[in-house]
């Protein structure tokens, strides 16, 4: 019998404040980290690991926040070592609710918050843990399970008001017979990108007139800019972006949750003569009426969910005609589980999902969630892709691949969270190599917009 023998974590932090990478009106230095998990097992690994098969994923914060996260996730180290691994591959239904069904650690939520995103990391090591010993990678792993299959993933308390099992296991076999020829359509075409790595608050004027030139000249046909501090500099910088890629070019923004309802109508209004592709999260993302009321009140579509805590939000976003398209993001809630629960959701609705990534890692494991939803789930790519950022993907063992504007399907065993040991041990905080301290000369020249 082939166990789990150890749940593993490790304090990954990424220097980016240096370069103001990833910086917008909410957080203006990040510094991009993952609470690092590892399951291991006592089962030969075939891809010649030697210490045998494992599964691998993270939390994702921007620096400190790694502190509480990485104790949040060795509390659950009971509930997981030493389950029988066969047991947990074939129902990982229920090893998603026998984390989050403790007791004791559910109060601290319940279902939200760092214990959840913790929970999230376990369950998608879990996931990963079983395509990598099927030999598959997670997204085909997953478009392989049958729609009662799929149905049991998912944890259906508090959602049957607005989507039923039955109705459920109804859609997906609807989309059932379609699922090869769309794997087809995949490998020929891949799934549809859009990037923010030109539209960071603190990079100057001309570094974003570059970035979003070299983002057209590289197929992407929708670009993301964050906005939300001054609305002066918002247009000056909207209309560099604008000039920079012309009229045919989709330009969203992102407030990250900066604005009041007020604030946000008044703020969309100046900005509506750029055309804007939608406003992510203009305010609290747990404000679902508040979303509702700026989507009635501006011409700007709606979006939320990167910060949105679990199903049940979700749920209610959808129900209260809150958002026009919908985030997903493969570390905030429970884990795959939750996110099928969540795609499954908008699918109903027929709400479109745009998923969340950039980051560290959350390229390499929300695409999985992506195609498996086309193939699976929702059937369709039409007016949908993923957020692409191009940051840290070197410090992945089988990183995301990106041509033209679009995701190619991975083709590597599990969900793309694992890191070479040597990324792991550089950036180790404390004591890494990345953090050891910066000759004030490096510090000087890494301060200066490029």
């Amino acid at each position: 019998m082939a166990t789990i023998t150890a749940l593993e974590t490790r304090d990954v932090r990424f220097p980016t404040s240096r370069h103001l990478d990833g910086s917008d009106a909410m957080n203006p230095d990040p510094d991009y980290s993952a609470a690092y998990v590892v399951l291991r097992t006592d089962e030969t690994s075939d891809d010649g690991e030697p210490d045998g098969l494992a599964g691998y994923a993270l939390a994702f914060t921007i620096g400190r926040g790694n502190d509480v996260q990485t104790v949040a996730v060795e509390a659950l180290a009971h509930l997981v070592v030493g389950l029988d691994l066969d047991e947990v591959c074939a129902d990982l239904g229920a090893f998603s609710r026998r984390l989050t069904d403790d007791s004791q650690l559910r109060w601290l939520g319940p279902e939200k918050g760092v214990m959840h995103m913790a929970i999230g990391a376990v369950v998608n090591a879990a996931w990963d843990l079983a395509a990598r010993r099927a030999g598959l990678p997670l997204w085909r792993y997953l478009s392989d399970l049958t729609p009662a299959q799929l149905v049991a993933c998912v944890d259906w308390r508090y959602l049957s008001d607005a989507l039923t099992p039955a109705e459920a296991l109804a859609l997906l076999e609807e989309a059932a017979p379609g699922r090869a020829a769309r794997r087809a359509e995949l490998d020929r075409h891949g799934y549809p990108a859009y990037t923010t790595t030109p539209g960071w608050l603190g990079y100057s004027d001309e570094k974003l007139a570059r970035l979003c030139r070299e983002a057209v000249a590289d197929g992407f046909g929708i670009l993301k800019l964050k906005v939300g501090l001054s609305l002066d500099d918002d247009v000056r910088r909207l209309g560099v972006a604008r000039a920079a890629v012309g009229p045919d070019v989709r330009i969203a923004v992102d407030a990250n949750q900066r604005w009041d309802v007020d604030d946000a109508v008044r703020w969309l209004t100046a900005l509506e003569p750029f055309d804007l592709a939608w406003i992510e999260e203009p305010t609290s993302p747990d404000d679902i009426l508040a979303h509702a009321r700026i989507r009635a009140s501006v011409a700007v579509p709606v979006s939320t969910g990167e910060h949105t805590q679990n199903r049940t939000m979700f749920k209610q976003f959808l129900q209260a005609g809150a958002v026009d398209l919908l985030q997903i993001d493969a570390a905030r809630v429970g884990g795959v589980n939750e996110n099928l629960a969540i795609l499954l959701l908008a699918r109903k609705f027929g709400v479109p999902v745009f998923p969340h990534a950039g980051g560290v890692g959350l390229c390499e494991m929300v695409q999985h969630l992506a195609m498996a939803d086309f193939v699976a789930i929702s059937g369709s790519m039409e007016d949908r892709a993923v957020e692409y950022v191009d940051h840290l993907h070197e410090h992945f063992v089988d990183p995301v691949r990106v041509e033209r504007g679009r995701y190619r399907p991975p083709t590597a065993p599990g969900m793309g969270a694992r890191m070479w040991p040597a990324s792991v041990e550089e950036h180790a905080f404390p004591d890494g190599a990345a953090w050891r301290p910066e000759p004030a000369a490096a510090r000087l020249v890494a301060r200066v917009p490029a």
